[in-house]
């Protein structure tokens, strides 16, 4: 019997990967995937381009010069 999971995702806009019916941890969202572990894991390597949490991402963009 496989395990189904549920991509999560937090504020940061970091994904991990939660064992469905179970509770999702407190300052994470579910993203509506769910599947076996392997399947949520390979939604996230499609749909995570950039592993930089929000706030680093954000802070790099405004310290940038204008181009």
């Amino acid at each position: 019997m496989s395990r189904t999971y549920s991509v999560v995702r937090n504020d940061e806009e970091q994904y991990s990967v939660w064992e469905a019916g179970r509770e999702v941890p407190a300052g994470w969202t579910g993203t509506g995937f769910t599947g076996e572990r392997a399947d949520c894991l390979a939604h996230i390597d499609e749909i995570w381009a950039d592993m930089r949490p929000r706030s680093l991402r954000e802070a790099m963009a405004s310290d940038a010069p204008d181009a």
